[in-house]
């Protein structure tokens, strides 16, 4: 392949002069043939780029032949007008202009869809002439379609405004003449150093670390979001910049290459700032290219296509895109090397202050230095090497210091850490099985002050997947799935530092339940274990339960496990999605769904600490995935499964339950329902319903049906939290009530996710959904509540259908990315009394109503309703009667469900939409 090479500016200004001379010297007549020919000369710089993207992989070559290409249209159309639009045959002092460009533009390298950044530059004040040339330049950029930054200014002003902005500072620092006066140009140069640069170092750099870190907030604080920001994110293009822009500050150096010169970077290290800087500009115009726009964040539809842009295959356990998105990680993890090493040259020199190891508990100590132990000082509040051998003489110190600077409450040194990524291969087989490093190991897991941090840190120097190679699998390793939003490495992190926040009493608001019985576990140490190493298996061919399972038998020996501990970390890992599960997509209120989990926990014991690595798995997923509505599915499982459990000692009846419910229905209607009211709504209910509804629950539906007319359809709304909003509708039993209930729900974009169909004994029905609220605005909420209700009526009472949506796939462009074959399964051991259905996919708008349809249109009675969504991905299960009113046992009619149902979800238009896509 030949690659595009983009016009030099001298051919094209001599296209330029030669439409011009055309049209006859006019430049309003030339204007069209010039724009023309500029769009031609814009358009092949960008097919260089992508030229040079293709044959070279290289993403700052590529971006350095566009901005090439830029500067070549500006320099040609400079020249054109200051010859032929405005020419001067003598110019004052005041009539000089120079191009310059700043931002990222000025640092020679320009991305397809970025702003191009110009200052225009005078001497003194503006003169018509210099006027009339910016504005020229400037219209004909726009009419080129091109996002112009632009400023006019003297050079008096720059340094004025620069002094106190740091944005302008920052732009100025990388400004590159692209044409005019070069001594315009050299002049702000050596202003600009000497006025503005000198001797605000620290300054500048506190500033551009508070806001780096600021970015960091508002882009989600870790480098190993799932969609990560190539620009913005932590790890991405924005932090290399802002490196260099301290180091090009602090050291008044011109280039990245200069910093080697200056003992900031090893020479290894700048290879390694060139690797990550190479690396993530070519992901970043592949973006740009992909998407024809400055689309900045790498997201689930567009992974896989620049993964195989960029050559990745999958291998055995990992994809393409999953492996691709490990070495994205990885390089935004040396991004985070980099700064560190900076950082470290900085404070040597004090232009940083060094903070603590806990954001909670910083403190300063002061400037003295501290005797630790014999191989480690403090200093600043930082753990340094006092003995420059103690990593050679002993391995196990590269554990020791972390428990140090946990008993003593201060970080590490970078120095020190560059020293322990330095050392990492002398955590071998030997030091892996010593004793006393696998009692520190758990020690810091189990009660370190904060272990997040702690586990954080170890694995970013290395040290935590050298120690643990198992995990070191895991690290960078990303869930190609929209319902996990960190890296797996991250997620098991963030996992332990939820159950240290639960077990210290941070998390009782969100996590009542789990909270309460983390204080009475007696194996704490196995649960800590259970959910550091739950998902250590990912990634692999096999279940990653079972194989993470076979894992901790392996290292819980190593870890001083006992046996019993062992086989119970084991079983956790095993079992650690069971329960949510069977909440989330099992009928709680059916006897079997409670035994039958029962039977697989055992004990209170396992019940408790596989309750406790439940909540905590779910929360760390991601933000806002735990929520009231699993809370409350979760806490019933656990009551309902400590009934069964202290049934088979006690042998307390099922019924003693339902009846203790009634009471305490009771108890709380007294004062607010007639007793009249109270005994006739006891005597509604069947037994399932006291087992899956509170008392208080209970009283807000009777409460509703008091104020409901006979033969009538009223619908309560009630916002549970911010991600999970109630309707109740009481109505008589129509036989197609699900599907007209689940068709207003689509009509109105209410996305459900679970509903419990109840049937008293006069046959009203007493449905209760859980839909995801589409306002913070409880009012918005109710009005949405009060138009399905209407729409419900109106299609009861005949007067109007509900309104059939046009299924636009609200979520489709990211949905195209993944892929999950429709799965049907229907099941008669999941109950007692009924069939379950399951069905299995990807989620999609009007899902709910599409298989309530294929229900109805098989006469199958549906009696209960779980729909679990994670991420893209969505678990239905319907419990129901045949037309019998019993179990469907018939192998055609259970051949025909499969087969209507899979039809039902992958016939509707939005499937249709999707393979098309």
């Amino acid at each position: 392949m030949i690659a595009a090479v983009p016009p030099t500016p001298e051919a094209l200004a001599a296209d330029l002069e030669r439409i011009f001379l055309d049209s006859g010297e006019n430049f309003s007549r030339a204007r069209p043939g010039i724009l023309s020919r500029l769009k031609e000369a814009r358009a092949e710089a960008l097919k260089a780029c992508s030229d040079a993207l293709e044959t070279t992989k290289s993403g700052v070559k590529a971006a350095k032949v566009l901005a090439n290409g830029q500067d070549a249209v500006i320099q040609a159309f400079y020249r054109f007008t200051a010859e032929h639009v405005y020419p001067t045959a003598n110019r004052s002092v005041a009539e000089k202009l120079a191009v310059i460009a700043t931002g990222g533009y000025g640092r020679g390298l320009l991305a397809p869809g970025s702003d191009i950044d110009l200052l225009f530059l005078y001497p003194y004040r503006p003169t018509p002439w210099t006027e009339s040339m910016v504005e020229t330049m400037l219209y004909m950029m726009w009419d080129l379609g091109l996002k112009v930054g632009h400023a006019a200014r003297s050079i008096d002003e720059c340094i004025k405004l620069a002094r106190g902005d740091v944005t302008i500072r920052t732009a100025l620092l990388e400004c590159r003449l692209i044409e005019g006066d070069e001594n315009l140009a050299e002049q702000l140069y050596q202003r600009f150093d000497q006025a503005v640069v000198r001797g605000t170092g620290k300054k500048f750099i506190a500033a551009k670390l508070a806001e780096r870190d600021e970015r960091h907030r508002r882009q989600g604080q870790t480098r190993y979001l799932v969609e990560p920001n190539v620009k913005e994110g932590k790890g991405g293009l924005r932090d290399l910049q802002t490196l260099f822009w301290i180091a090009k500050y602090f050291y008044r150096v011109r280039s990245e290459a200069e910093l080697v010169g200056k003992g900031v970077f090893s020479a290894k290290d700048y290879r390694l700032f060139r690797k990550c800087d190479d690396f993530l500009w070519s992901v970043r115009c592949h973006l740009h290219f992909l998407t024809g726009r400055a689309e900045e964040r790498l997201t689930f539809d567009l992974q896989r296509e620049i993964a195989q842009r960029l050559g990745y295959s999958p291998r055995p356990g990992l994809s393409d895109v999953e492996r691709f998105m490990k070495h994205y990680f990885l390089v935004a993890k040396d991004v985070g090397d980099l700064t560190r090493i900076l950082c470290a040259g900085l404070e040597a020199q004090h232009a940083v202050q060094p903070m603590g190891l806990s954001r909670m508990m910083r403190s300063l100590t002061g400037a003295s230095t501290r005797i630790l132990d014999e191989n480690f000082a403090a200093e600043h509040d930082r753990v340094v090497l006092s003995n420059p051998n103690a990593f050679t003489q002993d391995p196990v110190n590269m554990l020791r210091v972390f428990a140090i600077a946990d008993a003593h409450n201060l970080r590490l040194h970078p120095d020190l850490l560059f020293q322990m990524r330095r050392s990492l291969k002398l955590i071998n087989a030997d030091v892996r099985m010593n004793e006393e490093a696998n009692r520190i190991f758990v020690d810091l897991l189990c009660d370190s002050q904060d272990p997040e941090t702690l586990l954080r840190l170890m694995n970013e120097t290395g040290v935590l997947g050298a120690f643990v190679p198992d995990f070191g699998k895991v690290v960078a390793m990303m869930q190609f799935n929209m319902y996990h939003s960190y890296t797996v490495d991250e997620h098991l992190i963030r996992t332990v530092g939820l159950l240290s926040r639960i077990e210290r009493g941070r998390m009782e608001q969100d996590h009542p339940l789990a909270s309460h019985l983390i204080s009475t576990v007696h194996n704490r140490r196995a649960l800590y274990i259970a959910v550091f190493l739950h998902d250590i298996a990912k990634g692999r061919p096999k279940d990653h339960s079972v194989e993470g399972a076979r894992i901790a038998r392996r290292l819980g020996p190593r870890f001083g496990l006992s046996a019993a501990e062992t086989e119970l970390v084991a079983w956790l890992i095993e079992e650690h999605l069971t329960m949510s599960i069977t909440g989330q997509s099992r009928d709680l209120s059916d006897s079997k769904t409670i035994e039958d989990f029962a039977a697989k926990v055992q004990s209170f014991e396992r019940l408790k600490l596989l309750e406790v690595l439940t909540e905590a798995d779910i929360a760390a997923v991601g933000p806002n995935v735990w929520n009231g509505w699993k809370s409350t599915l979760l806490h019933t499982l656990f009551d309902e499964t400590e009934s069964v459990i202290a049934a088979r000692h006690t042998r307390r009846p099922r019924e003693a339950k339902i009846a203790a419910s009634k009471d305490a229905f009771a108890e709380k209607a007294a004062g607010i329902l007639t007793p009249a009211q109270r005994d006739e709504w006891l005597q509604m209910h069947a037994g399932p319903y006291w087992i899956r509804v509170s008392a208080d629950d209970a009283l807000y539906h009777a409460r509703l049906w008091a104020k409901t007319k006979p033969d009538d359809v009223t619908i309560g709304c009630r916002v549970i939290d911010s991600t999970t909003t109630e309707l109740t509708l009481l109505s008589p039993d129509y036989p197609n009530l699900l599907t007209v209930v689940a068709s207003a729900c689509a009509a109105v974009q209410a996305s459900v996710r679970s509903a419990e169909i109840f049937t008293t004994n006069d046959a009203m029905a007493l449905d209760v959904f859980h839909i995801r609220p589409m306002s913070d605005d409880p009012s918005d909420e109710t009005a949405r509540a009060d138009r399905i209700s209407q729409l419900v009526r109106d299609a009861l009472s005949g007067r109007a259908p509900v309104p059939r949506p046009s299924d636009r796939p609200l979520r489709q462009v990211r949905q195209k990315a993944f892929h999950h074959p429709t799965d049907v399964i229907v099941a008669n051991d999941w109950s007692k009394g009924y069939t379950a259905i399951e069905v299995s996919g990807l989620d999609r708008p009007g899902l709910f109503r599409d298989l309530a349809d294929a229900l109805l249109a098989l006469n199958l009675n549906v009696r209960s309703a779980q729909l679990a969504t994670f991420g893209e991905r969505v678990v239905d299960v319907f419990y129901v009667t045949g037309p019998e009113g019993g179990q469907v046992t018939d192998p055609e009619l259970r051949a025909r469900i499969v087969e209507d149902v899979r039809q039902a979800y992958d016939n509707s238009p939005f499937s249709a939409a999707l393979t098309a896509a």
